[in-house]
């Protein structure tokens, strides 16, 4: 069963809408809010339509404006994934 890793969300949110300069994506920002990331909303839909393009799923819209941090996407995520398989 496919999973998506804070690694691997770390790389497609970089490729989706850069890295903010004054923001260390390669620490502990698991539970960090995605705002305080420097992700808006536009950086966040970007980021998820990509995810569901890679792991081809529909990710729940509700579930993804509640995901404010890294640690709920992943959860979301895979918890997608889990029931895809």
């Amino acid at each position: 069963m496919a999973q998506l890793n804070l690694e691997d969300l770390v790389a497609i949110m970089r490729d989706c809408a850069g890295e903010d300069e004054h923001v260390n994506l390669d620490g502990d920002i698991l539970d960090t809010l995605f705002y305080d990331l420097g992700y808006d909303s536009l950086a966040l839909l970007q980021t998820t339509g990509r995810i569901e393009q890679e792991f081809d799923i529909v990710l729940d819209e509700d579930g993804i404006t509640e995901a404010e941090t890294p640690r709920a996407l992943l959860a979301l995520v895979n918890d997608c994934l889990a029931q895809a398989a």
